[in-house]
């Protein structure tokens, strides 16, 4: 337990001149139930040696990269367990700059910035933050006040909720290679479409990708321009290499190295050009959203 009158960055600080290293948070207890017989349940792995690595490993890599992208399934208790381990772990490692949600909009930001301005969080901290009940909080209200409670920068990621219908009534294309790319399009289509499961009309699906590719874009540029080091918090797909964020980054020409860490269910498969990490937790039970659209 940490000392109550030591931030993160003191204590690591203090016992780095003492000679020795802040030992690292205990793990969390996995939550969900599925896939517990899987081999490799809890693997972390170097998707560019396809090494497993051990989350000391982990950390201290990811300590050395200005930007940290970690995708995460929504819906998944464990992610979020294993998100508010690494913010506690890195933090133990050298003082975090900042931390970005997609859970959160523009439009929060004085909210939160009051917020943190207070000596202690407010009992209501959700109303306090204008939380959108879409986002579960009792899965991401312990990361949140644990980023407050250490004094890091919290910073929304996303577009506001009237800047995604412009993108959506008026796409306007987004310079540069990497994000244009027509396989990286054509991927992204075909997100849409499984993810709306079908049942959009043809005609609204590149008003959909646009927007898609419009919350990328302002994820980077939000990135490029929070403190460092940075760490950002995100679904899957916006995380990803091949498809989301880093791809904007690098139109965007961002200096420094960027790691992508994917939290995945046992079963799935992410390579090496997904992601640089991976790290493999029990699965959901899974759930028919489809069936449930098309009532």
């Amino acid at each position: 337990m940490r000392h109550p009158w030591l931030s993160g960055s003191l204590l690591c600080l203090l016992l780095s001149l003492a000679g020795c290293q802040a030992s690292l948070p205990p793990l969390p207890a996995w939550q969900s139930s599925e896939g517990r017989d899987s081999v490799a349940l809890g693997q972390i792995r170097d998707l560019a040696s396809g090494q497993v690595i051990s989350p000391e490993q982990l950390v201290e890599r990811l300590a050395k990269a200005p930007h940290v992208l970690v995708g995460e399934k929504h819906d998944n208790p464990d992610h979020h367990a294993l998100q508010l381990w690494l913010l506690r772990a890195l933090q133990a490692r050298r003082a975090q700059g900042s931390l970005l949600l997609e859970m959160l909009q523009p439009e929060q930001q004085a909210r939160l910035d009051a917020v943190q301005a207070q000596a202690s969080l407010p009992k209501d901290l959700p109303k306090a933050l204008g939380w959108q009940d879409g986002w579960d909080w009792q899965l991401y209200g312990p990361i949140v006040r644990e980023a407050l409670q250490e004094h890091i920068a919290l910073l929304p990621a996303n577009l506001s909720t009237s800047e995604m219908r412009a993108a959506y009534r008026q796409p306007t294309p987004l310079p540069g290679i990497e994000s244009n790319a027509p396989a990286v399009k054509a991927a992204l289509l075909e997100q849409v479409r499984a993810g709306h499961c079908g049942l959009l009309p043809e005609s609204q699906l590149p008003a959909m990708l646009a927007v898609q590719q419009q919350r990328d874009r302002r994820i980077a540029e939000r990135l490029l321009a929070a403190p460092q080091p940075a760490l950002l918090f995100t679904g899957a797909y916006h995380a990803r290499k091949d498809l989301g964020v880093p791809l904007h980054l690098a139109d965007l020409g961002a200096k420094g190295q960027s790691n992508v860490l994917m939290l995945a269910e046992v079963g799935e498969t992410v390579e090496a050009g997904m992601a640089d990490y991976v790290w493999y937790t029990p699965a959901t039970p899974e759930q028919d959203y489809c069936a449930q659209l098309r009532k």
